[in-house]
C-alpha cells in the first residue's frame, strides 16, 4: 500500500512538473525523484494511457491542447501560491468523505492534492478536476453535467446544478474570484458564482481557496457572505478588514505561509 501511494504521489508532481516546464526528459525526472529511468518509464505509460501526456524521443510532454487557454493562463497565475493553499486545504479532507470541488484553478490543485486519500467520493462540475480524479484507485468521481463553459472547462447551467444538488457532501472547495471585507466572496462569471451560491445549503462545510490577489479585486457576481463560509484559505495573510469580517463572522482563516 505504501508503495502504491508513493508512487501516485510521483505521478502528480510528474505532471505537475511537466505543466510548469513544457516538457521533461526521462533522465532529468529518474534523477528529479531519485528512481531508476525504468520506474519514470512505467509512470509515464500509465499517464498516457489516461491521456494525461505524450512520449516524445527521450522524454515527455503534454497533449496538445490539453487544457484551453484561457484555463491554462489563470492555472499557472500564482501557481506556487495555490500549490501552498491547496496542501492546506488537503489537510481538512480525509479517509471516506465526499467532497465538492468546483472548477476554479486553486481547486485544481486542492484535487491534485488528494491523490493519496483512499474512500474518497468527488462530486464536481469541472472536466479538468474530472480528468485529475479519474482512474485513481479507491476514489469515485461523479461528474455534472451540461452545457459547458469553454473557457472555464466547466458547466454551470440548470443541469449541472440539478446534479450536483442531488449530493450532500461533507466538505465544498470553492475557488473564489474576489473578496471584499463588506459584501464577502465575489466572482466574475455570473453562471459560475450561481452555482456555487446553489450549492452552498448542501454543504456541511464550506471552505473558501484564494491566493492573495483575489484581496485586491473588485468583485461583480455575488457568491456568499463570511457567515456562509467555515474556512478560507489563503497564501499570506489578508488585509486587516477581511481578517476582522472572517473573525466577526466565525470564518476560520488558515494562511499557507504560517503553517
Amino acid at each position: 500500500m505504501r508503495n502504491k501511494v508513493i508512487q501516485a504521489d510521483r505521478i502528480s508532481q510528474i505532471v505537475t512538473l511537466i505543466e510548469q516546464q513544457g516538457a521533461r526528459s526521462i533522465g532529468s525526472l529518474a534523477a528529479h525523484f531519485g528512481v531508476s529511468q525504468e520506474t519514470i518509464r512505467r509512470d509515464i505509460r500509465q499517464l498516457e494511457a489516461r491521456g494525461r501526456v505524450t512520449k516524445v524521443h527521450g522524454g515527455v510532454t503534454l497533449p496538445d491542447a490539453r487544457l484551453e487557454a484561457p484555463y491554462r493562463a489563470r492555472l499557472h497565475e500564482r501557481a506556487e501560491a495555490k500549490q501552498r493553499i491547496a496542501k492546506i486545504a488537503a489537510r481538512e479532507v480525509s479517509e471516506g468523505m465526499t467532497v465538492l470541488i468546483d472548477s476554479g484553478t486553486t481547486s485544481f490543485w486542492v484535487a491534485r492534492e488528494l491523490a493519496h486519500i483512499a474512500r474518497l467520493t468527488v462530486v464536481t462540475n469541472s472536466l479538468e478536476v474530472a480528468g485529475e480524479i479519474l482512474g485513481r484507485t479507491g476514489q469515485r468521481l461523479f461528474l455534472a453535467g451540461g452545457a459547458i463553459n469553454s473557457d472555464y472547462r466547466a458547466a454551470f447551467d440548470a443541469d449541472a446544478i440539478a446534479y450536483s444538488r442531488r449530493f450532500v457532501v461533507d466538505l465544498a472547495i470553492l475557488s473564489i474570484g474576489a473578496i471584499e471585507a463588506d459584501r464577502g466572496f465575489l466572482d466574475f462569471e455570473p453562471d459560475e458564482a450561481a452555482y456555487k451560491r446553489a450549492m452552498l445549503d448542501r454543504c456541511r462545510r464550506v471552505m473558501m481557496v484564494a491566493d492573495i490577489s483575489k484581496f485586491e479585486r473588485i468583485g461583480s457576481a455575488f457568491v456568499a457572505g463570511f457567515a456562509d463560509a467555515h474556512d478560507l484559505v489563503t497564501d499570506m495573510p489578508p488585509p486587516q478588514p477581511i481578517a476582522e469580517a472572517a473573525r466577526l463572522h466565525g470564518t476560520r482563516l488558515r494562511v499557507a505561509d504560517s503553517e
